[in-house]
């Protein structure tokens, strides 16, 4: 619930809360796959956000209950894009999205974690393989 300090004046919730609670969003998304952000940071990566949008169909209000819905629609390889939708029960207030790199301690590019990629093999599974050189497109293979 929006608490009484992210709204202003007009009782809305502030643009600037948004972002902090898309970081919630994502960190739950990871905890709830089994991947800590901390364990991340551990093993020396990083993942710095390098862009995000966000569109206010309606304004969240103070102290009435929303649910933020995060989702990975591509399968990430380097960069990962997360969207946001922000809900009051059946009504979209928020959409949005991330876009995030996977980096080291130096701040270069580099593959995600094994954890990671495991984790990302039971989302994305592999398409069967045919003898047909053709393939469809399926989320393992989008960039």
């Amino acid at each position: 619930m929006p608490r009484y300090s992210e709204t202003n004046q007009m009782g809305f919730v502030a643009e600037a809360c948004y972002p902090r609670w898309l970081d919630l969003a994502r960190t739950a998304l990871l905890r709830e796959h089994g991947l800590e952000y901390h364990q991340f940071e551990a093993m020396g990566y990083r993942l710095p956000v390098l862009e995000f949008g966000l569109t206010l169909h309606r304004p969240a209000l103070y102290d009435e209950p929303i649910e933020i819905f995060t989702s990975l629609r591509k399968r990430p390889t380097f960069l990962i894009r997360l969207e946001y939708e922000i809900r009051r029960d059946d009504v979209l207030l928020t959409t949005g999205f991330t876009h995030q790199a996977f980096v080291n301690r130096q701040f270069t590019l580099v593959r995600p974690p094994a954890a990671f990629i495991a984790k990302l093999d039971l989302l994305f599974p592999k398409p069967p393989q045919s003898g047909s050189a053709e393939r469809g497109f399926t989320p393992r293979e989008q960039r």
